[in-house]
């Protein structure tokens, strides 16, 4: 039998907070079709992502991908920098 390997999701989001040590907090933006009038939605969510030399600033744009969770709140980690 061939074990299944999971996929690790990647997501792309803007940082808005670097006010604590090694934790960053990064804006995802998704646009969901409506079930009824088919408009495309604006939905955002606030996801804690981990970054461990403090490299991350407000306003950056990030790729982060999943992981375990490292604490509470932290499950993904900071990935790379596309642009300041």
């Amino acid at each position: 039998m061939k074990k299944k390997i999971k996929k690790i999701k990647k997501i792309k989001g803007y940082v808005i907070s670097n006010s604590m040590n090694k934790t960053i907090i990064v804006n995802i933006f998704r646009f969901i079709k409506h079930k009824i009038y088919n408009k495309f939605i604006k939905k955002n969510s606030k996801i804690y992502v981990h970054d461990e030399f403090n490299k991350c600033r407000i306003g950056n744009f990030i790729e982060i991908k999943e992981c375990r969770p490292i604490s509470k709140k932290k499950s993904w980690i900071f990935n790379k920098l596309i642009y300041k």
